[in-house]
């Protein structure tokens, strides 16, 4: 069973720097477990700049929804990130909310049965404005059932608040 860290937090809190820091004192060699699409390129830019600020002992996996099906027994891994997991996920069920929840937790729990050290990454999106559209209140509302899905399972949790992480579990 994996031993999680959950880190969450805003937009530009630090949270990937964190948790990538945190994976490289635990491990010479970490894997990092990216879970975004490529929508367009600014994203590509996004992506780029993301992989030049890991080294080269870094292990690089790209699964956009199938994270399940990563071989990483007795690795010590970062998930970046599962907003972005859960877009794909949504995105793909038709922004269905309901259906997303059930597909993300059974997925995220057949992931964990992994012996790994898991150190995940998510936005805390319910801390700003309430969105005008449906499709993205939905998203916001499985934002935040799927974080406390996991923040259950963690063994530890941090708030990341402008480059600070506060420990609240």
């Amino acid at each position: 069973m994996a031993q999680i860290t959950f880190i969450t937090g805003g937009v530009r809190s630090g949270k990937s720097s964190f948790a990538q820091q945190m994976a490289e004192s635990a491990s010479p060699n970490p894997v990092y477990l990216a879970t975004a699409r490529v929508w367009d390129d600014d994203f590509r830019l996004r992506i780029q700049r993301h992989q030049n600020e890991r080294g080269p002992h870094w292990i690089n996996i790209e699964q956009e929804k199938e994270i399940s099906a990563c071989e990483v027994d007795g690795e010590t891994v970062l998930l970046d990130c599962i907003t972005l997991w859960l877009t794909n996920i949504f995105f793909d069920n038709q922004f269905d909310a309901d259906r997303s929840l059930e597909e993300a937790k059974c997925e995220w729990n057949r992931f964990v049965q992994k012996d790994m050290s898991l150190i995940v990454v998510s936005n805390e999106l319910g801390m700003g404005i309430h969105p005008v559209e449906e499709s993205a209140r939905q998203f916001a509302d499985l934002q935040g059932w799927m974080n406390q899905h996991i923040a259950r399972q963690a063994s530890q949790v941090f708030l990341m608040i402008s480059g600070i992480p506060v420990k609240i579990k």
